[in-house]
């Protein structure tokens, strides 16, 4: 399944590439960007467990940049 969000509070294109290798890393995720310059995320992921791995997703985020928000 794909989807797209858009994200609110990313800082800089540095964080938007730690979020979106580290969401890479997810186990069930296909591919992932993280636009800093449109500010959305864009995620494949399996479609079976996508909650499971959002709620992953979000974590990652937080770690790397703490006030961005995922519009979901």
């Amino acid at each position: 399944m794909k989807k797209k969000y858009n994200l609110t509070d990313l800082d800089c294109a540095n964080c938007a590439a730690k979020m979106e290798d580290a969401i890479k890393k997810i186990d069930g995720v296909n591919n992932a960007t993280v636009s800093f310059m449109a500010q959305k995320l864009t995620i494949d992921a399996d479609d079976s467990r996508f909650d499971s791995i959002m709620k992953e997703v979000v974590n990652v985020c937080r770690k790397v940049e703490p006030d961005c928000v995922i519009e979901m």
